[in-house]
């Protein structure tokens, strides 16, 4: 690739280059850097610049790691670049919902999916959130010793199923629950791996394990759609709303589209959500600060209740702290789009074809966007305190047109869940680091083991 620049057609030049990256080898590239940690091969390829080239396997990719660039990547999706066509794996899970979809399509899925996971849907969603949370924390007894991973896969598997499904059948929550995490790690050996490569023909074990995975979540929402179908009566759950929804033409999703946009929300409020309360409670068990200012918090707005979605607006240190959270420990780390004819980020032109990645893993830990960048200070998300964030510096959702639908919904979801348990309790983490690992969102690489310490 060359590495000439120049800026369009009366634009000021930005002043930015591509950077060549680490050497690779014949065929496969940087692959074998990048598969063995992600994480750490894109911290490396950030310290050559913040347009640096390199190559998976024989694609020509560019690494963007400043935000200016970033935003550009983001909000030029759709006109300047597209979806990569993504792993077997994957798209055997997601199918071709509104985060895989293109162009016209994208556009008529996203009319449909986007009214579900409006404001006001999120405030009907609330009470069940609160309400499973509750049921949790009464379960719960000091001294206890808990698996914190498992109890907030529960928690959000369970909310999952009630919010989206309408249903609240263990038998339901525990199938899927099974099927998607088998999934999700599939999707990550394939994506860091050889099987990124590979045609979607040739058979793998792991290839095996997804395809048994997805027919149980598909024959787990068939079930629950047919039952929708049978019931006839109006139901407040997002499945019920996404059978209903109409295009323009006035035509409603099909059945696979249903099943493709089930699964995508069932991640977006599962998965993610999960993952970031586990980083939530490893954090703050290593910070007493932290938890003193969420504590008084908790106590000055919510005495001795529980809280429901008006108390979100309220609860701004808590909302601090898990935006803190995921900008050391993003769910989902990392972007990437591929180059249309015309592309430029930074001025510098993306030849057609090249693929594009950015990482929120990367962004977000560097110190020139954030000062002492390893810490954690939820302080520095109070608006009063001083510290600038650059615009993009920031995305464990994304951005631009494709940023994630169910923001809302992960925000209050989190922020509920952690007044809930915070308020009567707190988790005193075992000693001992926890290491993120790369999946399809970025998991806790063991159990992470606490005792119950109620206040």
């Amino acid at each position: 690739m060359s590495t000439e620049t120049g800026p369009a057609v009366g634009a000021e030049p930005r002043g930015h280059r591509i950077a060549p990256g680490p050497k690779g080898l014949p065929f496969l590239g940087n692959m074998p850097q990048f598969a063995r940690n992600p994480l750490a091969f894109f911290e490396r390829l950030r310290g050559h610049g913040d347009l640096v080239q390199w190559r998976f396997g024989p694609n020509s990719c560019v690494f963007v790691s400043d935000p200016e660039c970033i935003g550009e990547l983001l909000t030029e999706t759709e006109r300047s670049f597209d979806q990569p066509a993504l792993g077997i794996a994957f798209r055997t899970v997601m199918g071709n919902g509104v985060v895989v979809a293109r162009g016209t399509e994208w556009r008529r899925k996203r009319s449909l999916v986007q009214p579900s996971v409006r404001p006001k849907q999120v405030r009907s969603y609330a009470a069940t959130m609160a309400g499973s949370t509750v049921e949790l924390a009464d379960t719960w007894s000091g001294g206890e010793r808990i698996d914190i991973k498992r109890e907030m896969a529960a928690l959000t598997q369970r909310i999952a199923v009630r919010t989206i499904f309408g249903v609240d059948t263990p038998a339901d929550a525990e199938a899927m629950g099974r099927a998607m995490d088998v999934a999700q790690a599939e999707i990550g050996k394939e994506f860091a791996g050889i099987g990124a490569l590979l045609p979607d023909w040739v058979p793998t074990p792991g290839r095996a394990r997804i395809r048994k995975a997805a027919a149980v979540i598909d024959a787990e929402v068939g079930r629950v759609v047919a039952r929708h179908r049978d019931g006839g009566d109006e139901r407040p759950d997002l499945l019920s709303r996404l059978l209903t929804a109409v295009d323009e033409t006035g035509a409603h999703l099909t059945d696979e589209e249903i099943r493709d946009e089930t699964v995508t929300l069932h991640i977006g409020g599962h998965e993610t959500t999960s993952s970031t309360l586990v980083w939530a409670w490893y954090l703050l068990s290593r910070n007493a600060g932290a938890r003193a200012a969420l504590h008084e918090e908790l106590d000055r707005v919510l005495g001795d209740r529980e809280p429901g979605f008006d108390d979100y607006a309220r609860l701004v240190y808590a909302q601090a702290v898990v935006k803190e959270t995921l900008r050391l420990y993003p769910t989902i780390w990392l972007v990437t789009g591929v180059a249309k004819e015309g592309a430029r980020i930074g001025g510098v032109a993306m030849p057609e074809g090249t693929r594009v990645w950015s990482s929120q893993w990367v962004t977000h830990r560097d110190e020139r966007w954030f000062p002492e960048p390893e810490a954690f200070r939820p302080e520095r998300w109070d608006a009063d305190a001083g510290d600038e964030i650059a615009e993009y510096a920031w995305f464990p959702f994304g951005g631009g047109p494709r940023v994630c639908l169910g923001t809302r919904f992960a925000m209050v979801e989190a922020v509920l869940i952690l007044a809930v348990l915070a308020r009567r309790f707190e988790l005193e983490v075992d000693p001992g680091t926890v290491g993120p690992v790369p999946t399809l969102t970025l998991q806790p690489d063991r159990e992470v083991l606490a005792t119950v310490r109620a206040r």
